[in-house]
Parts: structure tokens; sequence; C-alpha cells
């Protein structure tokens, strides 16, 4: 039987530069690219936000942050104008405050 120990016999013969830089790499194939969204998708979630702030509804945030798409659940509590952010408690009244400028898709929970 042919003991293979794959990654491990390799790494003993290769630098530690160059094992950081290889696990760097692979964390870098994991990015995602924030979409560009025109000016109909961000009037659709601008009424969409008011809306879900007069009636309470809970809300399917997507948004961009540290290069991946988070997703989060909750009701928007307020806007605030001055550092553009939304404040929105999740349903384990944890308080979120996202950045206008990182939303990428709202939608109404079900």
């Amino acid at each position: 039987m042919i003991r293979d120990r794959g990654a491990i016999k390799w790494t003993s013969m290769m630098l530690p530069e160059h094992v950081k830089l290889l696990r760097d790499w692979a964390a870098e194939d994991l990015h995602q690219q924030k979409p560009e969204l025109d000016e109909q998708q961000l009037e659709e979630m601008n009424s969409l936000m008011c809306e879900a702030m007069e009636t309470g509804n809970q809300l399917i945030i997507t948004y961009y942050e540290q290069n991946r798409h988070k997703l989060l659940i909750g009701t928007v509590h307020h806007y605030d104008e001055f550092t553009q952010k939304l404040h929105v408690i999740d349903k384990f009244n944890d308080p979120h405050y996202i950045a206008v400028n990182q939303l990428i898709d709202l939608r109404i929970a079900d």
C-alpha cells in the first residue's frame, strides 16, 4: 500500500515565504467582486428601505464587506444621514451598522 502524505511531504522542501504566498493566493481566490448597481436598482432599494422602516418589516440585506458578500436578516431601525449608515437590528437584538455604499441587494423577508 502506498502511503502518500500529500502536501505534507512538499512543505518541508519549501521556504516559509513560499508557503505564506501559496496560502495568500488560496485565500485570494475566495474574494468576490462588488457588483455595480444602476440607478433603477438604487431607487428600488431606497423605496424598499423606506417602506420597511415605516412598517417594521424584516429585510434580507446583502452587503459587501472585506471582499465577501454577507447576508443579514433584520429590521431597519433608522438611517444616519451624517455617517450614511443603516442601523439594523437582527433577530437576536444585536445592532449592525452597514454603510449604504456597501449594499448590494434588499428584499422583504417572508
